[in-house]
């Protein structure tokens, strides 16, 4: 009966070691985030000037998608400096990256379409 008494006992210090493995915590891999990610964050966006306020410092502009804001193409306003609006005229085309500044949408680079 010894015999039967170490493989019963075998037995469950395997069993109990298995247990205890799968209860271990999840431990997630840190990972980077990929380079598409990444980009997207730099991204210029097409757009047409609809309008420009240079005494607000205001550009309406009619935009694709701007994956940094999660913003739908759509037509809207942004604020811009001076100097850069003053490089602007209605109907040109332009490629430009926008952040959120003090709550509202302002451009931070603009280059014009050739």
């Amino acid at each position: 009966m010894k015999p039967l008494h170490v493989l019963a006992i075998s037995l469950l210090a395997a069993s109990l070691g298995v247990h205890a493995q799968s209860k271990q915590p999840n431990m997630p891999m840190p990972m980077k985030e990929p380079a598409q990610s990444q980009n997207a964050s730099n991204a210029l966006t097409d757009a047409v000037v609809q309008r420009i306020d240079i005494a607000t410092g205001e550009v309406v502009l009619k935009h694709g998608d701007i994956p940094n804001l999660a913003m739908p193409p759509m037509t809207m306003a942004f604020d811009a400096d001076k100097k850069t609006l003053s490089g602007l005229k209605v109907g040109d085309r332009v490629r430009f990256h926008a952040e959120i500044i003090d709550g509202r949408p302002k451009l931070t680079r603009v280059e014009h379409v050739r």
